[in-house]
C-alpha cells in the first residue's frame, strides 16, 4: 500500500510554500549577515583599538618632546600642553617605574618596559596606556606614560555593534518582507491551480485559470484549462451519443419491427424472405452504432473524397420503402459534372438519413434530394412539400430534449443538432435555405473545381 497517496478531505502533509520560502529567504539572510558580522566587528574592534593607541602614542610623543631632561634628578610639575584631551591621565616615571610627576599609579610596569628607548602600549588598570622615552644626550633618563579610560573605547565599538546589528535587522525585515511577496507570488497561482483541479474534479470543465507572469504556472494552467475542455467535450459527446443514437436508430428499428410483425401476421408469408430482410436491416443498424461510436470518439475514417452518386444510389436504397409505404415519391436528382469534396462517408450519410427522415417524420408529399454545384462547393438539397418552418419558430438547428406536441419543428431537437455538427466537423455547413417549403442544404467545400459548365440531368 503506497502511503504517499492523499486521502479525499484529508489535508497532505509537509509545510505550506509561504512557510518554506519564508524562512528560507530570512535563514540564508541572517546566514549571510552573521557570515559577515562577525569578522567586520572583530576589525571594528581593532580598528578602534588602534585608533586610540595611535592617538595616545602621538601625545605621548609630544609630551616627552618638553620634559626636560634633568627632571630626573630634579623632579617637578611639568606643563600639561594645549589641545590634549581631559580625559588623557599624563606622568612621567622613572626607569625604575616610579612615578616622579603628574598622575597615575605610583608604580607603572609599563613604563619600566619604555627603558629600550621604544613606544609600548598595554591595558592597565582599566585604562589603555602608551609609554614613550624622553630623549637626552644621556640616554634615556625618564619616561612618559599617557593613558586613557577603557570604557571610551568600548563605548565606540559597542555604538558601532549596535548600529552594525540595527543595519542588520532592517536587512533581515527587508529580506522577510520580500520572502512573504516572492511566496505569495509563487503560493497564489498553485493554490488557484489546486481549487481549479478540485472544481474539475467535482464536474466543473468550465475552470478558467488566470495568467499570473510565471512561466511554469502558466503553462500548467493552460494545460489544465485545455485538459478541463477535452473532458467536458469527451463528456458531452459521450451524453449526446445515447440521444443521437436513439434518434437514428428509431426509423430502422421500426421498419425492423414491423416487417417482422407483417410476416408473422400474414398467412402464407415468405418469413425467409422476412427474415433476411430482417438481418439486412439489423446490419444497417449495427453500422448505424459503428458510425455514431467512431463520429462521436473522433476515430472515424480520414477524410477522402465523396462518391457523390454512390451516396444517392444508398439514399434511394434506404429510403425508398418507408416513403413508399406511406404513399410518398423520393426523388433523386444530380448534376454533372460535380465538384469533388472530401468528407467522412460515414458522416455524410448520417446526415442526409437525419435531414430524409426529417421529411418522412414532419413533412409531405414529394422528397427531392439534389447534389449540384453551387458556388464551387457541392451542395446537397433535401426538400419536401411540407408546410415547412414558422416565422417563430425556435433554432431548428438547437439541440433540445423536449417539444410540444404538433409545434412546427417538433423533433428537430437532436437530429438536426447532429447533423449540423457532423457537417462543421467535416469542415461544411448545413443551413436551411428555404423555410416554406423547407430546404436543407449540406454545402461541402470543394477541391476541385468542375471541366464543364453544370447541365441539369435529373434522375428518379
Amino acid at each position: 500500500m503506497d502511503d504517499s497517496r492523499v486521502e479525499p478531505g484529508r489535508r497532505p502533509e509537509g509545510r505550506p510554500l509561504r512557510r518554506q520560502v519564508l524562512v528560507a529567504i530570512v535563514g540564508v539572510t541572517a546566514l549571510a549577515i552573521v557570515l559577515f558580522a562577525l569578522p567586520l566587528a572583530l576589525s571594528v574592534q581593532r580598528l578602534y583599538r588602534d585608533e586610540t593607541i595611535t592617538e595616545l602614542e602621538r601625545d605621548a610623543t609630544r609630551i616627552a618632546a618638553v620634559v626636560p631632561d634633568d627632571l630626573a634628578h630634579k623632579p617637578r610639575s611639568v606643563p600639561r600642553p594645549e589641545g590634549l584631551s581631559p580625559h588623557l591621565t599624563v606622568g612621567v616615571y622613572g626607569l625604575t617605574g616610579s612615578r616622579l610627576t603628574g598622575d597615575g599609579p605610583s608604580q607603572s610596569p609599563l613604563a619600566v618596559r619604555g627603558r629600550d628607548g621604544r613606544v609600548h602600549d598595554r591595558v592597565e588598570h582599566d585604562q589603555i596606556a602608551v609609554s614613550a622615552p624622553v630623549p637626552s644626550d644621556e640616554g634615556v633618563t625618564a619616561i612618559v606614560r599617557v593613558s586613557a579610560p577603557y570604557d571610551l573605547t568600548t563605548d565606540r565599538i559597542e555604538r558601532a555593534l549596535l548600529a552594525m546589528a540595527g543595519l542588520a535587522a532592517l536587512i533581515v525585515g527587508c529580506a522577510a518582507l520580500l520572502a512573504r511577496y516572492l511566496a505569495r507570488r509563487l503560493a497564489t497561482p498553485l493554490e488557484r491551480l489546486t481549487d481549479a483541479a478540485r472544481r474539475l474534479g467535482g464536474g466543473d470543465f468550465s475552470v478558467q485559470t488566470t495568467r499570473s507572469g510565471l512561466r511554469e504556472a502558466d503553462e500548467a494552467g493552460s494545460a489544465l484549462t485545455t485538459t478541463a475542455r477535452r473532458l467536458g467535450a469527451v463528456l458531452e459527446r459521450e451524453r449526446a451519443f445515447s440521444a443521437d443514437v436513439s434518434h437514428q436508430l428509431r426509423t430502422p428499428l421500426t421498419g425492423l419491427l414491423l416487417g417482422l410483425e407483417r410476416a408473422l401476421e400474414r398467412p402464407g408469408a415468405d418469413l425467409r424472405a422476412a427474415i433476411g430482410t430482417a438481418v439486412e436491416r439489423g446490419r444497417r443498424i449495427q453500422r448505424i452504432i459503428d458510425e455514431l461510436l467512431d463520429l462521436a470518439r473522433d476515430t472515424g475514417p480520414e477524410r477522402r473524397p465523396l462518391e457523390v452518386p454512390a451516396l444517392l444510389e444508398d439514399v434511394r436504397l434506404r429510403w425508398h420503402g418507408p416513403l413508399a409505404s406511406r404513399g410518398r415519391p423520393l426523388t433523386i436528382e444530380r448534376e454533372d459534372p460535380l465538384p469533388e469534396a472530401r468528407a467522412a462517408p460515414a458522416a455524410v450519410s448520417q446526415i442526409m438519413d437525419v435531414l430524409v427522415d426529417n421529411a418522412l417524420v414532419h413533412g409531405h408529399g414529394e422528397v427531392t434530394v439534389h447534389a449540384g454545384d453551387v458556388g464551387g462547393s457541392l451542395a446537397i438539397d433535401v426538400t419536401d412539400e411540407g408546410a415547412g418552418i414558422a416565422d417563430d419558430a425556435p433554432d431548428v438547428f438547437a439541440r433540445r430534449r423536449t417539444h410540444p406536441a404538433g409545434a412546427p419543428g417538433a423533433g428537430r431537437g437532436i437530429g438536426l443538432a447532429l447533423a449540423r455538427s457532423l457537417a462543421e466537423a467535416e469542415g461544411g455547413r448545413l443551413v436551411l435555405r428555404r423555410a416554406r417549403p423547407p430546404v436543407f442544404t449540406l454545402l461541402l467545400p470543394a477541391t476541385a473545381a468542375p471541366a464543364d459548365p453544370p447541365s441539369q440531368a435529373p434522375a428518379s
